[in-house]
């Protein structure tokens, strides 16, 4: 059995890491190869680098950027965002990145899902999904830009499957209405989406506790548990901090 991975769930912007509340007022961290560096120190399971504005003003990753923070990285390393192409796709993986995270472009080229697992396998492949419930309680997959995404069905379960059968070896699902409320996830809605699909399912928004992390692996069935304000932020003022639980406490989380 695999064991639940928990996981930091990093935001650039430009050339620094922030931090939102539903996807919006970013606050500033610092800078990324030296938060990366503590997350070294601290033997963290995964890390996850998600770009907020390359998709939102159509440019290209910032190959570079990720380039040093893959060398300084000691941990497996997801990236997401600006990925259109085979070839983005390429020269991440060249420089040192694990799995690629598509967004909006698995909606607009799902196709892509399929290359990418075909080369470099569907354990290489995160599927990233945002979803928004409206005033009257409905949710809705959107983009970064808040618009919404017509799906094939009205069942996000559904279309998470859907991503399953192209080739996407993980589901992550970015909460935003509990982005950066450190409220808790919403089991709910992560044991709705990892009762239909047999890939892992990452979880991520809300998480306020080691609590909340147990409580969406063990009810709401999630492979892992992302998170971020838990994770940079320390005390009622959210001065910036980077923590993360070391290993007796994580197989307390986790009962290994």
């Amino acid at each position: 059995m695999i064991r639940s991975r928990i996981i930091p769930c990093l935001l650039l912007k430009g050339k620094g890491l922030v931090k939102t509340i539903k996807f919006a007022n970013p606050v500033y961290l610092g800078d990324p190869l030296n938060t990366i560096n503590i997350f070294n120190k601290k033997m963290v399971d995964e890390i996850i680098i998600l770009d907020i504005e390359a998709s939102k003003v159509g440019r290209k990753p910032n190959f570079e950027l990720i380039q040093r923070i893959s060398t300084v990285c000691f941990s497996p390393l997801t990236y997401g965002g600006g990925v259109t192409s085979l070839e983005d796709a390429e020269k991440l993986f060249s420089i040192g990145i694990e799995k690629i995270s598509l967004n909006s472009t698995a909606f607009k080229n799902p196709e892509l899902i399929s290359k990418l697992a075909a080369k470099y396998g569907n354990q290489s492949v995160v599927v990233s999904v945002n979803i928004n419930k409206d005033f009257w309680g409905k949710r809705h997959i959107v983009t970064n830009s808040m618009e919404k995404i017509p799906m094939k069905t009205d069942s996000i379960s559904s279309e998470m499957k859907a991503f399953e059968e192209l080739g996407a070896g993980e589901i992550l699902i970015n909460d935003v209405n509990r982005d950066g409320t450190m409220k808790g996830y919403d089991v709910e809605l992560i044991s709705s989406i990892t009762s239909k699909v047999d890939v892992p399912v990452i979880a991520c928004g809300g998480c306020g506790s080691y609590g909340d992390i147990k409580d969406v692996i063990f009810n709401g069935g999630a492979g892992a548990a992302a998170a971020g304000s838990i994770f940079v932020f320390n005390g009622p003022r959210k001065a910036v901090l980077i923590s993360y639980p070391d290993r007796l406490t994580i197989k307390k989380i986790i009962n290994e």
